[in-house]
């Protein structure tokens, strides 16, 4: 596919679009430009890592993760710095989000949940007997390869705002609230181990439910039904599944399952077979410590191009449902990030989302060939902030991609299709969808 270069160049990595966002990083598709070889690449900004004094904490959990070789997490393959990033090389996974296996199919067989629930504790145990806590477990952070092995991304990396007192418990309230222990919330710290664990059960009981055991909008209210585990499970569970979700979901840390008494646990045990892998005692610490070193010897240098980011075919592949491309350029279910083709330039693109977006009650924010657009008035889940970002995938022919990255998925729905219907002169569609608009 001719058209220009990769915009932004780090290492031997060529970086495409943004994949993932959190508060205080981004994660970013790439390539390795020797090898070929596709991965993720997390990228934290260095001020805000000294300002939240995480340095010596996030030092810590990289080196471990570089131990970690589970094959249900994610791998780590190497970190970076420059004068102002640290830049996380990570295994890139195409299979999509648990998450999104609910949304699209509902509830799961309990054979079907089992497993992937096996495969989750097997690698929350073995990530926990180093020393390694997750803190944000939820479906959304729990991915899944091409052959439809769970892969737990960011262990150890999500809630890089936890720190251990001097009391050995953290103390940082984080994570979403619907699936945080209520020992978390409490404020008088807690156990990272036993805290993982409440999550485990929460995506168990969404895994074998469709719906959340702990839901309300008023963010008091859901905090008294996790305190007390106010919740009922479904009549279609089994009383195997009902016992095990009630011992994990215990609102007392301290009478709480453990993983060791899980691992006896009858409707657990049925058809577990523990993955068997190759274990490293040792790896190779250099590059940690000299991103953190801070030596300019060692910092990687940062190419940057002022046009759209080409994507590749590859990208292409990864975005759709199997090898269809035509799946990219059909109607599609908005969830927490959709997308469309133009066949207008990229600056034209820019400027009518930013004509749509102003007049529904969004600031904008632009910078090259992206755009973050945050609502002044807050919804139920605090302001909605989408992010946009425009490919190139041929030189008369851009892709645009529209992701929430804060607040409600709902209200990102109602947003999408009032932005939509101002986009219709843009947006491309095939002569077989003839009139039909964008949803």
């Amino acid at each position: 596919m001719n058209g220009p270069k990769v915009k932004r160049k780090v290492g031997n990595y060529e970086l495409g679009r943004t994949i993932g966002e959190g508060t205080f990083a981004k994660v970013k598709f790439a390539k390795n430009s020797e090898t070929g070889e596709p991965v993720a690449i997390k990228i934290l900004d260095k001020e805000k890592v000294l300002k939240h004094k995480m340095s010596e904490q996030i030092r810590r959990e990289i080196a471990t993760m570089k131990l970690i070789q589970h094959p249900n997490v994610v791998r780590l393959f190497e970190v970076m710095g420059s004068k102002t990033k640290i830049f996380i090389v990570l295994e890139f996974i195409t299979g999509g989000e648990l998450f999104d296996k609910i949304v699209n199919h509902g509830r799961m067989i309990e054979d079907e949940a089992r497993r992937y629930f096996q495969q989750l504790i097997n690698a929350v145990d073995y990530c926990h007997s180093r020393g390694v806590f997750h803190r944000d477990l939820k479906p959304e952070n729990l991915l899944l390869d091409v052959k439809g092995n769970l892969k737990i991304s960011d262990f150890g990396l999500s809630a890089l705002s936890q720190q251990v007192q001097d009391d050995g418990l953290l103390h940082t309230t984080c994570g979403t609230p619907n699936y945080v222990a209520p020992e978390v919330l409490d404020d008088r710290g807690y156990d990272g181990a036993k805290a993982d664990l409440w999550s485990c059960g929460v995506i168990l009981f969404v895994l074998l439910s469709g719906y959340l055991p702990f839901d309300d909008s008023n963010l008091m209210n859901l905090y008294k039904k996790i305190s007390v585990a106010e919740f009922t499970c479904p009549p279609w569970l089994s009383f195997g599944a009902m016992k095990l979700i009630t011992r994990i979901l215990d609102p007392n840390p301290e009478t709480r399952i453990t993983i060791p008494e899980m691992l006896e646990d009858p409707w657990f045990k049925k058809g577990f077979k523990p993955p068997v892998f190759e274990e490293k005692d040792h790896a190779n610490l250099d590059d940690v410590n000299a991103v953190f070193k801070d030596s300019e010897e060692y910092h990687v240098t940062e190419k940057r191009e002022e046009q759209p980011v080409a994507m590749n075919a590859f990208e292409l592949i990864s975005m759709s449902k199997g090898l269809d491309l035509g799946n990219l350029f059909e109607q599609q279910e908005i969830k927490r990030e959709t997308r469309f083709t133009s066949t207008c330039p990229a600056n034209e693109i820019i400027s009518k989302i930013e004509e749509a977006a102003r007049p529904l009650g969004f600031d904008v924010h632009k910078k090259n060939y992206k755009m973050r657009l945050e609502n002044i008035k807050a919804g139920r889940k605090g302001n909605l902030n989408i992010a946009t970002q425009v490919f190139q995938v041929a030189p008369s022919l851009h892709m645009v991609e529209v992701r929430k990255s804060k607040g409600d998925t709902l209200e990102f729905h109602k947003f999408f299709k009032k932005l939509s219907t101002s986009l219709k002169d843009v947006v491309w569609r095939s002569a077989s969808e003839g009139d039909q608009s964008v949803n």
